[in-house]
């Protein structure tokens, strides 16, 4: 028996909280948990954290971008996070799956030393599943630090001439369907998927629209810190440093709002596309939730002396409709309505917008998370409301006015199928080019309808057909 003494235990040390990546890894759990989108979930978040105290605004930054850039690079750390543990994911429990994502993305997405991110990591583990979990986190961690992501992409991602779809999937986070789908949308090589898929994964600017008789883009390029034009829209602002525009006093009074430059093209190819004969009185919004096109649409009707209905089958997003055009310069009326089962008699609406649910596909900059709930069986679900909706659409327009069929989505089963088919089957329409009322714009296709890209236009993947109805 040794008389030699025993070393003393080492005293337990707490495990240090860390609010930064707490906050993170509570929306990724709630993303997870409650099927939440991270960008409902992380603003309130955010707010509580930094009213507290926890928080200031370059902690701020970093829980955005861990959050965001974990939930766009899902797929890949899964695939390497596969090739690190020994048991197949689906036996991981997901809060430690949440722990070790948030762990890849320091490690191989950012800049935070590799030393750094596998401490900060486990501590947290630590505080969120207990010491002995943070022992397995520790080890797995310790794996991936062992190289870069170049090189375990090399490792999980299969060669591109032995399957392209599932190769660029797994190097650019996407699932195979949805690759198959942008290729076939998109109609190019290898160069333009790419650069597609690519900026599916950059952090999307922040713009501000503003809205016509209210306020205009000089005004917010002369007030908003850091402000930018726009490429396209003439009231189009953008946030070069990103920021919280919630705290914009010309946001907060509803002088100016948050909208994608492609939704606003949208809106004002609808308002200048060309009428035959007849009044140019009445417009409507069938699909008006949330209120971001249909507050830009009321404001350009009041130009022109036209009088916007926005119509919303969902009582809750009807109010956020109302909210939106608050304040309006001209006449407008919010109804609760099924655009499918409309309460608007027939030949109404001179210009008629149906901007209609869809997978948002085009929106993956924003919702990251979308890619990998939506399944290829979700097109079936959508078609026959998407061709509904249009149809309807049509029926509530005067002969000569103008349906705009819109949808953030490029997945043809959204797009041009659904046009093909109503035209097809109903009658009654043409379609009108939609190309030169988005002048100056680059790489719109062979018309007459309109695809818009992020890799292109750094515009979400709107969609956009002009249709007159003809009888």
């Amino acid at each position: 028996m040794s008389n030699r003494p025993r070393r003393p235990a080492k005293p337990y040390r707490r495990p240090r909280r860390d609010p930064v990546r707490i906050l993170a890894f509570e929306a990724l759990r709630a993303v997870d948990e409650r099927d939440a989108y991270a960008n409902l979930v992380l603003p309130p978040l955010l707010r509580k954290a930094r009213t507290a105290g926890d928080l200031d605004a370059r902690d701020a930054a970093l829980a955005t971008e861990l959050v965001y850039g974990t939930l766009r690079h899902q797929g890949t750390y899964d695939a390497i996070i596969a090739e690190c543990v020994d048991r197949p994911l689906r036996d991981v429990d997901p809060p430690v799956l949440d722990v070790l994502s948030l762990g890849a993305h320091q490690l191989l997405g950012t800049r935070i030393p590799t030393h750094a991110a596998v401490s900060a990591t486990v501590e947290l583990a630590r505080v969120v599943l207990g010491d002995g979990r943070a022992k397995f986190v520790n080890a797995v961690l310790r794996r991936i630090a062992a190289d870069d992501l170049d090189g375990w992409l090399d490792r999980v991602a299969p060669p591109y001439d032995d399957d392209a779809e599932e190769h660029l999937g797994v190097r650019h986070s996407h699932p195979r369907w949805v690759v198959s789908a942008l290729w076939d949308a998109l109609g190019g090589g290898r160069s333009g998927m790419e650069e597609l898929l690519a900026a599916d994964n950059e952090r999307p600017e922040v713009t501000l629209v503003a809205r016509p008789g209210r306020t205009t883009s000089e005004e917010l390029l002369a007030t908003v810190p850091d402000a930018v034009p726009g490429r396209w829209s003439p009231y189009a602002v953008r946030l070069s440093e990103g920021g919280d525009p919630g705290t914009l006093e010309t946001v907060q009074d509803g002088r100016a709002g948050v909208q994608d430059e492609g939704s606003q093209l949208v809106a004002l190819a609808l308002a200048a596309a060309p009428l035959d004969d007849g009044p140019d009185a009445a417009w409507l919004d069938a699909c008006a939730g949330p209120g971001g096109k249909a507050a830009l649409l009321a404001a350009l009707a009041a130009q022109c002396g036209a009088t916007l209905t926005a119509g919303e089958r969902q009582h809750h997003r009807a109010r956020l409709v109302a909210r939106a055009l608050r304040g309006n310069p001209g006449p407008y009326q919010v109804l609760t309505a099924d655009g499918t089962r409309p309460p608007w008699r027939e030949g109404t609406f001179d210009r008629v917008l149906v901007d209609v649910p869809c997978t948002g596909l085009g929106a993956l900059r924003r919702r990251p998370e979308a890619r990998w709930r939506r399944r290829p069986e979700d097109l079936a679900g959508f078609a026959p409301l998407q061709r509904g909706l249009l149809e309807q659409a049509l029926k509530a327009t005067r002969p000569g006015g103008v349906v705009g069929y819109a949808t953030c989505s490029p997945h043809p089963a959204e797009t041009r199928a659904v046009v093909d088919d109503v035209l097809k089957h109903t009658g009654g329409a043409e379609l009108l080019d939609a190309r030169p009322l988005l002048p100056d714009m680059p790489g719109l296709g062979d018309g007459p309808d309109v695809q818009l890209w992020p890799h292109l236009h750094h515009t979400d993947a709107m969609y956009l057909a002009l249709l007159r109805r003809t009888g």
